[in-house]
């Protein structure tokens, strides 16, 4: 964990030189948001609903696993659905870009690789997600759009709001950046439309998402599923560059797992010397990762397969919200 983590979860002195800077970032939220109520800031409509997943925290919270829940269930509703995206950490020179299981992380993202391949729907992303979400509706057949991430890109217009939260760190020290890891107040739950803790709710409107299967496979076979459980007893070196790598270290430590952690920057590039370890001890690391370390993997080398899902009151839910858009008539 590194020092500003440390203050934003742990508190400490360390954080009163930075209270004055996010006063000012509060402020700004604040009338950057007022400018876009008014409509002095331009919000951009689209011909499908969009639902949004985000969070307000820094860091992950177990948004990827819920978007690839909400595509297949969105699709057993009868849907078609899309995903846009920031293409966080893709380094292409033209956006929007249409991704493919196939495609390049370098040059649109690892997130963005991951759930083409997960959730086979047409995904687009680009810096400017309205951008984004025009190009899916104009080149794909799309009934509604999930927009993973964006909750604070205000200029794409929304219909749901799904805020995704970390159960175990919640809100940090409940102050926005740069003294604490809040993109924006916690106020800003009060507006949305579902709230989905990653773990134990505390609130009576708040909905629980809980792992419901975790397997893996080797990366240089990828057809080939096993068991979590292969591991149990065993000692191997785990590899997460994800916004919160000790997450994944105790699911491995949970199933019975000795784990050597090794954490890297989330959105991390990986090279051939970041899984050599000098010994012949097996790697597990996570699917995020994994698109990116397919060029250079070793036989010793497995991911990772989480499964998530909501609690079924969620589900009730989010089929009342959908219904209650206008169009929509599953």
């Amino acid at each position: 964990m590194s020092k500003i983590e440390r203050i934003w979860y742990h508190g400490g002195i360390g954080m009163i030189p930075l209270l004055p800077l996010s006063w000012l970032f509060r402020l700004l939220i604040a009338v950057r948001c007022w400018l876009y109520q008014r409509g002095w800031l331009t919000v951009n409509r689209f011909s499908a609903p969009l639902i949004v997943v985000g969070n307000i925290t820094v860091g992950g919270t177990g948004k990827t696993p819920f978007v690839i829940w909400l595509t297949h269930f969105l699709r057993d509703k009868g849907f078609r659905p899309g995903i846009v995206s920031r293409g966080y950490g893709g380094s292409a020179s033209q956006w929007p870009q249409v991704v493919m299981p196939e495609s390049n992380p370098a040059a649109v993202g690892d997130e963005a690789v991951l759930l083409a391949r997960r959730c086979h729907c047409p995904m687009v992303v680009s810096p400017n997600r309205s951008d984004a979400v025009k190009m899916l509706l104009k080149d794909f057949d799309c009934d509604i759009v999930i927009a993973d991430d964006g909750l604070q890109h205000y200029a794409m217009g929304r219909d749901i709001e799904i805020v995704i939260v970390d159960g175990q760190r919640r809100f940090g020290n409940g102050h926005v950046l740069p003294a604490g890891p809040l993109r924006e107040p916690i106020t800003r739950l009060k507006s949305v439309d579902l709230c989905v803790i990653n773990g134990e709710p505390q609130a009576s409107d708040e909905y629980r998402m809980t792992l419901t299967q975790s397997s893996l496979y080797n990366l240089q076979a990828p057809e080939k599923i096993d068991e979590l459980s292969i591991f149990k007893g065993k000692r191997v070196h785990a590899v997460a560059g994800i916004g919160h790598p000790e997450k994944f270290f105790d699911l491995l430590r949970t199933a019975g797992i000795e784990v050597v952690a090794h954490s890297f920057p989330d959105h991390h590039a990986y090279c051939a010397d970041d899984l050599n370890f000098g010994d012949d001890t097996p790697v597990l690391m996570t699917e995020k990762d994994a698109v990116k370390c397919v060029s250079f993997t070793k036989p010793d080398c497995w991911v990772v397969v989480i499964e998530m899902a909501p609690e079924l009151k969620a589900e009730v839910r989010l089929s009342a919200l959908l219904k209650n858009i206008d169009g929509i008539n599953n």
